[in-house]
């Protein structure tokens, strides 16, 4: 089969399409003929070192969706020819991948395979920050930056479907657009407009609630200063660089703040709670209260390619890779 690896971190081009064996199911896994895999920043942490992987070479991708090709001798609930998904498993980028069956959800008729691809990770990362992380309700106001992305797409959309108010940034006018077509109630246009200030005028002085943040060191601070009095500052990415360090007296400074670093990892602890947000997100495309915005996809050999769009920023939107 051919799989994506990566023999030492660096960028894009670091990315390799190589020919490698098609593994064996062993006890409690699922071998599964990817569809089409999901292109995400942890994708781009892993390749760059900014999340050290110790093995030589490794694979990247964590999410993807396919069909069952075989299980593990002690596998129960999936079957080969079944419609699956996964997040948060490593090694997407590939003809095939070996995913553990406790990672696996089946995917319902009516959603497409590859729409599933699109959702899992950015779809279940919304699911926690909305309905666990800081939970929304109505009457409550979040700042979401890069809410033309597809993680921002995603908090958009729950958001308003727990009632909230959506303030979003986004850096051009088509990317305004896409916010918008989410739900987003108001847009700033951060290149040009100071968010901070903004803020400020569309909350008359109060603050948001919440800011959901996967950008990181460009936004972090201006973040904390659109917070209301015990907001809370959700830093769930890194898009523009690891945060500084700073120190937590600024917290009570500048109003008694909270933040958090939180990811997917920990909101899906168990069986039971990755089946719940899965099938929140799945049920609400099923219902189309969840739009999946796609921007385009790549055929796996051009998974670099894909990387330096994304970095690039200049993608709104979902990306994929296909497979042949």
């Amino acid at each position: 089969m051919n799989a994506i690896q990566v023999h030492e971190p660096g960028p894009a081009d670091s990315m390799k399409l190589e020919e490698v064996p098609i593994p064996v199911p062993a006890s409690g896994e699922v071998l599964v003929r990817v569809t089409a895999a999901g292109v995400n920043f942890i994708d781009v942490y892993h390749r760059n070192g900014l999340y050290p992987i110790p093995e030589r070479p490794y694979r990247i991708g964590m999410e993807g969706a396919g069909i069952v090709e075989s299980t593990g001798p002690d596998v129960t609930g999936f079957k080969p020819g079944e419609k699956v998904a996964w997040a948060m498993v490593r090694g997407s980028y590939a003809e095939y991948a070996m995913v553990p069956a406790a990672k696996l959800v089946v995917v319902p008729d009516e959603v497409e395979t590859a729409t599933a691809a699109q959702m899992m990770l950015q779809g279940m990362t919304a699911h926690y920050l909305t309905r666990s992380t800081f939970r929304l309700k109505e009457g409550d106001t979040c700042l979401v930056h890069a809410a033309a992305g597809g993680a921002g797409l995603m908090i958009v959309q729950m958001a308003k479907i727990a009632g909230a108010r959506v303030i979003g940034t986004v850096g051009s006018d088509y990317k305004a657009e896409q916010a918008k077509s989410a739900g987003a109630d108001e847009i700033i246009l951060y290149r040009s407009q100071d968010f901070v200030e903004e803020v400020k005028k569309l909350t008359e002085g109060r603050g948001v609630d919440v800011v959901y943040d996967g950008v990181g060191k460009t936004t972090f601070e201006g973040s904390l200063n659109c917070l209301r009095p015990r907001g809370m500052m959700v830093l769930f990415g890194a898009s523009s660089g690891p945060v500084p360090k700073f120190d937590l007296q600024m917290l009570n400074q500048k109003g008694s703040l909270f933040i958090t670093r939180p990811t997917l990892a920990h909101y899906c602890l168990t069986r039971e709670e990755l089946m719940e947000r899965a099938r929140d997100i799945f049920q609400w495309k099923i219902e189309r209260k969840l739009q999946v915005f796609a921007d385009r996809s790549y055929p796996l050999a051009d998974a670099p390619q894909a990387h330096k769009d994304l970095e690039r920023r200049k993608t709104s939107g979902k990306l994929t890779l296909t497979m042949s």
